[in-house]
């Protein structure tokens, strides 16, 4: 599943006209290059949520051809639904037996998504979460094991603690990650709701991984002056570097 309902407020002006999903990064905009780092993951079918400029994100979709990866909209134009609120919502499009991905349409990444779905399907657990260690303001803490144990704002000082361990571990989430559809009998939430407050409440009684982004690149166009590094940092990518990104 692809979020790509949100709102872009941090972003203006460059989202005046347009969803943050269609902001051109190189000449290709944020939803094109989130489905091709799918499809090239061998991942056969993608659910896209939509909400601000609806209309305008699947157009998008329509001009998004491929033969390997279905494309099907779960339409949140009357209500947008946070990440949590949406997966819910999104539940009958997917298939019941199989693992979902979730990806965030503002990411651009170098991480390698099939070595990540074979992490996920070497353990038990109900989640696996990309993480990196790198500076942001508000950590998920895991445990010796990496498992999902709590989470932090270093600004405000807040913490939550949902595992007890002698060494939290705090990293960045990456906006990836795998759900088993088991998920979905565990989840007393409803409406508008963010999955993060979902996941911290699981990690209680069940296993959600953390799966570390040691070497790769990782971009979140949340603001103009990220947008902005981005663009240049990619601009200097040899070829070879750029195919990653897809």
């Amino acid at each position: 599943m692809l979020f790509a309902a949100g709102l872009g407020t941090r972003l203006k002006p460059l989202t005046n006209d347009k969803p943050k999903a269609l902001i051109e990064v190189n000449g290709m905009t944020m939803l094109h290059i989130a489905l091709r780092k799918l499809e090239n993951a061998g991942i056969s079918k993608t659910v896209v949520n939509v909400h601000h400029f609806s209309e305008l994100v699947m157009e998008e979709i329509i001009r998004f051809k491929s033969d390997k990866m279905e494309v099907i909209v779960s339409d949140e134009s009357d209500q947008l639904l946070d990440t949590g609120g949406g997966l819910l919502k999104a539940r009958p499009l997917f298939d019941a037996n199989s693992p979902v991905l979730l990806y965030n349409v503002d990411i651009v990444t170098t991480a390698n998504l099939k070595d990540f779905i074979a992490f996920h399907h070497s353990y038990d657990g109900l989640v696996s979460l990309m993480i990196k260690k790198r500076p942001t303001s508000r950590h998920l803490l895991f445990n010796e094991h990496i498992e999902l144990a709590g989470w932090e704002n270093l600004k405000t000082g807040e913490k939550i603690i949902t595992k007890d361990t002698s060494n939290y571990k705090g990293f960045g989430f990456q906006g990836i990650h795998i759900i088993e559809p088991r998920i979905f009998d565990l989840i007393i939430e409803s409406g508008k709701f963010p999955i993060i407050e979902l996941y911290l409440r699981l990690s209680r009684e069940h296993t959600l991984m953390g799966y570390e982004s040691r070497n790769d690149l990782w971009f979140d166009i949340g603001t103009p002056e990220k947008f902005e590094t981005t663009r240049k940092t990619i601009e200097q990518m040899s070829e070879g570097e750029k195919r990653l990104l897809f």
